[in-house]
């Protein structure tokens, strides 16, 4: 292409064709990394307002653990699907439009905060009647309001479908982002990128569970209301927990769009440069690709053939006894993340931006370091199978060493009266007529707790001028007697484990920390002990047995533990809410004890794995010594039999 220059003369104009980035590995690393990132902070996010959503919508822990585990359901129905597909479709497309399902998924699962109404927490009994004093409840009887309708009855089943359309929408997101960076990357950065992604799957929850420390310190009507009802120390404190899954929500669907730009196949990277758009070469590739796919397996013929390859692997007695001991930590974690922190809320008297905050700044910060550190000592020893089987139990039996503490790091229930303190508490109340289902819970003069002012037999109360709340509760009968009568503050009595929560948490980050060192090594002991052509089939098998055996049934089990040791539900239109007091004991019990029930599972599992494997390299060692034995036998009489043809030779020689 020529030009004029100033003088008349022509000129060669050079022409630069400007690369697509969409044709750029390196770009799609990145988009891939934003979009797990986002997809993981949903996910985190759900886990860590769980507890805030079982109080808002009076959830049992049985049912919001099966919501929270709720996303697996169409994760494993669809995961073999994607097993097959590979490389028979458009994998960016197919990325795109799953995390566009999950960031409306999101949306959904924020919509209960708008058809429900406003939050009405349980001291409201009667229509203008929120003083909750022994006087004023003397002919008090709860009605359910209209406004109640079809809308309370039909959250439940919206947050379900919500998880479910999040779990499909997040089906082919990682094994079609790994896939297609292991296949158009260059082979030496393919680690690098693939290490990229794999922090980023402990990063995202951990964001997700900060982000809801800063968002459920909001009142969850704060777009109504010009200012907070009640405290934040306060039971009934519910935090602007919908939040959350829109500024998610819109992220993940941001960061979705790219992915509806990028090629179906591009070239490989290059180590000296950034690829440019495809050539006629690319074209001829592209269509060859798709010849191949065509002589492929049909899909009946996949599913008749992944029984049978699926027996096999399982028949491999290693796979078989690691998987197992990765499902039994894989159940612990699930079981952990969805209920740790209420745990600590119910435990150390602390609220659920606090807690959110413990677990996404000590404990999940804990496993991705151990994760790290595994990788090291596995890429620095060069550890053997074996070796790394002896790992593998240590850093689990380590793990046993200092989850075991926990189990005393708590103290026992409050003194409640009527429940379990009724010390005369029969006749200094009952000219009240108190309402029973109502929740408003105040600490007496006495050092025990009731359920409302009206049960502490309060007559009067002590108001702020400029905001009208309570400060004082006074005229109590049963916090002191008729004739001295106590004084009463609002909410609950001071929790005295609250000095446990210093080394609560760190032994949790450690046990966190010496569970997650065996997660490398287990992987490559995995990869080192399936044949090559079962690799892909055996990581798939893996995971699924993962979704089928731990995340899916163990949120549920931890849920069904705690629900056990609720000692006082909450009411309302007479039905079960969620519960109001646990007993702290079987609590931390209950709770506890199924981790380490799920540790001590896996310790067994890798320890037995260590003995089959220690067994086999003994039999080898033991088939070498005999092959030797034999070997040397077989040397002898041969050297016997040269030495008797010598002699042989000898004589006839003289002859």
């Amino acid at each position: 292409m020529t030009a004029t220059g100033p003088q008349g003369n022509p000129q060669r104009v050079k022409s630069c064709r400007v690369p697509n980035i969409f044709y750029n590995i390196k770009f799609f690393v990145l988009c891939h990394g934003m979009l797990q990132l986002a997809q993981l902070l949903v996910s985190g996010y759900l886990k860590g307002s769980i507890s805030t959503i079982e109080r808002r919508y009076g959830l049992s822990s049985q049912k919001s653990g099966l919501l929270a585990s709720f996303n697996e359901v169409g994760n494993t129905v669809l995961i073999v699907f994607v097993s097959f597909l590979g490389s028979r479709v458009h994998r960016p497309r197919c990325i795109g439009i799953g995390a566009i399902i999950a960031s409306m998924a999101a949306f959904l699962i924020a919509l209960p905060h708008f058809i429900s109404g406003k939050y009405e927490y349980a001291d409201h009994v009667n229509e203008g009647d929120v003083s909750g004093l022994c006087k004023d409840l003397q002919a008090s009887n709860q009605t359910c309001p209209d406004n109640e309708g079809h809308a309370p009855h039909a959250v439940f089943p919206i947050l379900l479908l919500g998880q479910l359309l999040l779990g499909i929408g997040g089906v082919p997101i990682q094994p079609f982002g790994i896939s297609y960076i292991d296949d158009y990357a260059n082979k030496k950065n393919s680690p690098f990128y693939l290490g990229i992604l794999f922090t980023l799957t402990v990063i995202g929850p951990g964001l997700g569970y900060l982000m809801g420390s800063g968002l459920l310190s909001y009142y969850v009507d704060f777009n109504i209301l010009s200012e907070d009802p009640i405290s934040k120390d306060d039971p009934r404190w519910v935090g602007a927990w919908w939040l959350g899954f829109i500024l998610a929500g819109t992220f993940l669907f941001l960061t979705s769009l790219p992915y509806l730009f990028f090629p179906r196949t591009m070239t490989t990277e290059e180590t000296t440069g950034i690829p440019v758009q495809p050539t006629v070469q690319k074209v001829i590739q592209e269509k060859k690709s798709e010849s191949d796919i065509a002589q492929e397996l049909s899909l009946l013929q996949f599913l008749k053939k992944f029984p049978h390859v699926m027996l096999r692997t399982l028949r491999n007695p290693i796979y078989l006894l690691v998987v197992l001991a990765q499902v039994s930590l894989a159940a612990m974690v699930a079981g952990l993340a969805t209920f740790m922190p209420k745990f600590i809320e119910r435990q150390f008297a602390k609220t659920a931006s606090f807690s959110n905050i413990m677990i996404g700044a000590l404990n999940i910060p804990s496993a991705m370091l151990g994760i790290m550190a595994g990788g090291m000592i596995l890429r620095r020893f060069n550890l053997s199978v074996r070796t790394s089987a002896a790992i593998c139990t240590c850093a689990v039996l380590m793990a046993i060493i200092f989850a075991l503490p926990l189990l005393f790091l708590g103290c026992s229930t409050q003194r409640i009266a009527e429940i379990n303190d009724s010390h005369n508490m029969s006749s200094c109340s009952q000219d009240c007529k108190c309402f029973p289902n109502t929740f408003n819970p105040v600490c007496g003069s006495d050092g025990r707790e009731f359920l409302s002012p009206c049960y502490a037999g309060c007559m009067k109360n002590i108001t702020e001028s400029e905001t009208n709340k309570v400060l004082k509760y006074t005229d109590c009968i049963c916090a002191g007697s008729e004739a001295s009568p106590g004084f009463a503050t609002p909410g609950p009595c001071q929790n005295s484990c609250s000095h446990f929560i210093i080394p609560f948490m760190v032994l949790s980050s450690l046990t966190c920390f010496l569970a997650s060192l065996s997660q490398t090594p287990s992987f490559m002991m995995i990869l080192r002990t399936v044949t090559p052509t079962d690799k892909s089939f055996a990581l798939g098998i893996q995971f699924m047995l993962f979704r089928v055996l731990a995340f899916l049934p163990a949120p549920v089990l931890y849920g069904s533990a705690i629900d056990s040791t609720c000692i006082q539900w909450g009411r309302k239109c007479n039905k079960n809410t969620s519960c109001n007091y646990y007993d702290l004991d079987l609590l931390r019990q209950r709770f506890l004890g199924l981790q380490i029930f799920f540790i001590f599972g896996g310790l067994m599992f890798f320890l037995l794995s260590y003995v089959v494997l220690k067994r086999a390299v003994s039999a080898q060692q033991q088939q070498k010594t005999e092959e030797m034995n034999n070997s040397g036998k077989k040397d002898k009489e041969q050297i016997k039999l040269l030495m008797q043809s010598n002699e042989q030779c000898q004589k006839l020689n003289k002859v």
